[in-house]
């Protein structure tokens, strides 16, 4: 079944809430992927007598799901226990960044002995993003490749930096740890240098757990709140920023804001128009609006009604036009209308944000269409060649978590033992006369009993 199914999951799951000023929404949704490892914590008023504080995190697991489920359910608690400055009355910037550090070792330490983690039947790890929210300041939180933006007075204040190997201060942990970035990935497998969980990457001797090659340390990161300018904060996987940029999201959402005060239909909206813009990952997302957020605006709610209006017309006109040619499938609409300057659709998010407009009218005019492949799947759908390239290199993904450091050594002896049993079997059933004249190696005899080498395959998806 490999790591991608036929079509995507698009069932949701959601929640809100509101409490200390804030309102919240989340959208989760599996995707393309046969599992969802994606896990999110969200809590208003916390423990220990912190009823004015909160707390929003997203993880995304990798391996499995074990991982990014206990820590959703259990790493607040690690940290509101692990230092005393996490008492009512008490803001200390250092101390709340001390122990949201000493939190996550603690969590990480703490799963190293779960039976199934220790003896290597579970592998899984997970990154890990988050807010803090007390009443002075918001802290924060990043070990991974997820990622949290601040939006401020209507542009992006503040991003966390993604923790990948080949940042300068990450490949040099791991070098020191006696191990090597390779295709952007540790020791060639991971696609990450901070994680929770990933113990085949924590077992160097002499090495405390923040020098090992994959680190469970988080950066920590304290901004005083702005009540006037601080509009909200947006925690989401890598599955949204894979085809989302800072700026586009905030944009993104912001104006969606402006038409929608449902958090979790803005949530929504978010996944569904990064699946349609080609994400192949699981996608969770969480909103954090703070009081200064956009509002409804009469103005905007109008300009969105005409947009629709207006697309509505256009997948008309364009199956109207098909004439004898037949009716278009979904994919050509699409194409069609993007070649189009098309004015006031949603900024960050274009044509893929409106693509449910654009289907339901497609839908309406063409009841008895066969399934065309494109129904769910948007850009990602399109080209069965590029489904097909996406199974063949996760399979390659999946082969190196299996093998790990042999995996080079394992696939060339598996092509070549491949390419000799081939050989075997087109050689013919007589030998060949002894006139035949000898091959000549120059022809390329020994480049053809030669694998190719892994390096010339392609670079697998992001972990």
């Amino acid at each position: 079944m490999g790591a991608f199914l036929d079509k995507p999951k698009t069932e949701k799951h959601n929640a809100h809430g509101a409490g200390n000023g804030l309102r919240f929404g989340l959208s989760s949704m599996q995707g393309w992927r046969v599992e969802m490892e994606d896990a999110h914590t969200a809590v208003v008023g916390l423990p220990h007598g912190l009823d004015d504080w909160s707390f929003f995190a997203v993880y995304d697991g990798h391996a499995g799901s074990r991982v990014a489920n206990y820590c959703s359910k259990h790493l607040l608690e690690h940290i509101i226990s692990s230092n005393e400055d996490f008492r009512p009355g008490h803001d200390s910037v250092e101390g709340v960044k001390s122990g949201i550090r000493s939190g996550f070792l603690k969590i990480d330490e703490y799963m190293r002995n779960f039976s199934e983690l220790r003896n290597g039947m579970d592998r899984s790890g997970s990154t890990a993003v988050g807010v803090l929210l007390s009443p002075e300041h918001l802290y924060f939180i990043n070990c991974g490749d997820s990622r949290a933006v601040l939006c401020r007075a209507g542009q992006v204040r503040f991003s966390t930096q993604d923790h990948k190997p080949c940042n300068p201060r990450e490949k040099e942990r791991i070098q020191n740890a006696g191990g090597s970035v390779m295709i952007q990935r540790v020791n060639g497998s991971l696609a990450v240098s901070r994680a929770l969980g990933d113990y085949d990457y924590k077992c160097v001797d002499g090495k405390g757990p923040t020098e090992q090659l994959v680190s469970p340390e988080p950066e920590v990161f304290e901004i005083p709140r702005v009540p006037d300018e601080d509009e909200f904060v947006v925690l989401a996987c890598d599955g949204i920023w894979d085809v989302m940029s800072n700026e586009e999201l905030c944009e993104f959402v912001h104006s969606r804001l402006e038409v929608c005060d449902d958090l979790e239909k803005v949530c929504n909206s978010v996944v569904d128009t990064c699946l349609h813009k080609g994400s192949r990952d699981n996608m969770s997302v969480v909103l954090v609006c703070l009081p200064n957020a956009p509002k409804i605006s009469e103005e905007a709610v109008k300009r969105e009604a005409e947009l629709d209006k207006f697309l509505e017309s256009r997948v008309e006109e364009v199956m109207e036009k098909s004439g004898e040619e037949g009716v278009p499938d979904l994919a050509c609409v699409m194409r069609n209308l993007s070649a189009e300057n098309i004015p006031n659709l949603p900024p960050g998010g274009g044509l893929a944000s409106k693509r449910s407009v654009i289907e339901a009218v497609y839908n309406r005019l063409n009841p008895h269409r066969e399934d065309d492949g494109d129904d769910q799947g948007g850009a990602a759908g399109e080209d069965e060649k590029s489904s097909a390239a996406a199974h063949l290199v996760e399979v390659l993904r999946q082969f190196r978590l299996s093998h790990r450091g042999e995996y080079r050594h394992t696939l060339e002896q598996a092509l070549s033992t491949y390419r000799l049993s081939s050989a075997q079997e087109e050689r013919p059933l007589h030998p060949p006369s002894t006139t035949s004249e000898p091959l000549n190696s120059d022809d390329g005899a020994e480049e053809a009993a030669m694998p190719p080498a892994l390096d010339e395959l392609s670079n697998p998806p992001v972990a």
